[in-house]
């Protein structure tokens, strides 16, 4: 029980308030369920609750992208914690991230930027956080935005 509580602990002492669940911008759902794999759809950057509209290696820099890719992951725990019904201790293990990072073709530190969701998540869940991972430069993004990810948990 220790390590359950802990993952509260943790988002306190980091001052971290997980959202609500944001609503679906298209054709789909935040979140699906098989068996013990949850699969939560990608989230877009969001700064101040609008979306953080940019391009990598032309108007945002790698340390602001990585403030986006953290600033994600936030929210993806907020929709992680609705899908398990309101309890992240429920989580055994953070699978797998996939990051989108909008950037322009000669930018090559996408793994850099997603390195602020990735370090979030093992700062918060620590052996249970460390996760596979695919960071890959696009062209865009839904709405401008910088950064999207999405997030693959196992739970019990």
């Amino acid at each position: 029980m220790e390590n359950i509580v802990s993952v509260y602990e943790k988002l306190k002492a980091l001052n971290i308030e997980l959202p609500a669940v944001a609503t679906p911008a298209a054709a789909y759902v935040m979140y699906v369920q098989t068996g013990n794999t949850v699969f939560v759809s990608g989230h877009i950057a969001k700064k101040d609750g609008k979306v953080w509209v940019g391009q990598l290696g032309k108007n945002i820099a790698t340390e602001e992208g990585k403030q986006a890719a953290r600033a994600v992951a936030i929210d993806l725990l907020g929709t992680l914690q609705a899908a398990f019904g309101g309890d992240l201790n429920r989580v055994t293990r953070i699978v797998k991230l996939m990051s989108l990072v909008n950037s322009t073709g000669d930018f090559t530190e996408q793994h850099l930027v997603t390195n602020g969701a990735s370090e979030l998540i093992g700062e918060i869940f620590g052996e249970k956080g460390k996760h596979a991972r695919s960071a890959f430069g696009v062209a865009q993004i839904p709405l401008g935005a910088c950064v999207e990810i999405e997030l693959i948990a196992e739970i019990a």
